[in-house]
């Protein structure tokens, strides 16, 4: 694949230094994040929100509010607390699309062990994160496993498998999240090269990536994603979701995206779900 032309790359960094400031920020699952100063809190935080930002976002923030909310001001005090029976019946009634509540309690008892057995969700994931891994993949393999427990293979909407192809866009969202460190973005995870991100690919980004010619995939998966990283990574070798935030932006802002300043003609995208 050529590389971008200079006038794209001189706008890609242009928004990124518009838009990539908290005002832009809502709605957006990412703001819970902001709430909490503790790391391990907000490991807990970005795991959560991350795996129910499928859909509407409208419905995203509510569901992920309402999960916040029964765990109170400290979710790792929560979890500390809990038992496997106990996130069950405090979750029973949720529902977000085809996420049951029994999903949401797997997926939280599992974190707890994690952290019970490692202090951190950041330790496990760097164990399975070698100097030689081009990407994050390997690392995410073990690191959804081990949060699924004992789950003994059963389904989870909130933890999709790796090796299955899928893009795991919200998986790569999460470590966006943890990793970056800038105005949006808190980070938290310092030990993780953000060279290694993969560009968590949602509709918007999707759309986007096929009119600027980053992919001609229709196929929303992770060789598309990768494909797409790729192409950044001639942008910004050290940081190729850098704009990540800022492309998404106009489509769930309802923001015309100007791509006629990239490509010479005229593009916008609308809509607010995050895929």
């Amino acid at each position: 694949m050529a590389g971008l032309p200079e006038t794209t790359k001189a706008v890609l960094e242009n928004l990124y230094l518009r838009y990539n400031k908290r005002e832009f920020v809502h709605p957006d699952p990412l703001e819970f994040l902001y709430n909490y100063s503790d790391l391990t809190n907000r490991e807990i935080v970005g795991i959560i929100a991350s795996s129910l930002a499928y859909g509407r976002v409208s419905q995203i923030i509510r569901s992920v509010s309402w999960v916040l909310d029964q765990m109170g001001p400290s979710p790792l005090r929560f979890l500390n607390q809990a038992s496997k029976k106990s996130l069950k019946c405090t979750f029973s009634g949720f529902k977000h699309r085809f996420t049951t509540g029994d999903e949401l309690a797997s997926m939280l008892f599992g974190i707890k062990q994690v952290i019970e057995r490692y202090g951190s969700l950041q330790k496990p994931f760097l164990q399975g994160l070698r100097d030689a891994d081009e990407t994050v993949i390997p690392a995410l393999t073990m690191f959804a496993k081990q949060l699924r427990g004992n789950s003994n293979g059963q389904y989870n909407s909130l933890l999709p498998y790796p090796k299955k192809g899928s893009a795991l866009k919200r998986f790569n969202l999460f470590l966006r999240w943890m990793v970056r460190r800038d105005d949006v973005d808190p980070g938290g995870w310092t030990d993780v090269p953000a060279s290694k991100l993969i560009v968590p690919l949602d509709t918007h980004m999707h759309q986007i990536s096929l009119a600027l010619g980053l992919t001609q995939r229709k196929l929303p998966d992770m060789k598309t994603a990768m494909e797409i990283t790729q192409a950044f990574k001639k942008i910004a070798p050290k940081d190729p979701v850098r704009y990540d935030f800022v492309l998404t932006r106009f489509g769930i802002l309802h923001m015309e995206f100007p791509l006629e300043k990239c490509l010479g003609q005229g593009f916008a995208y609308h809509g607010e779900t995050h895929n």
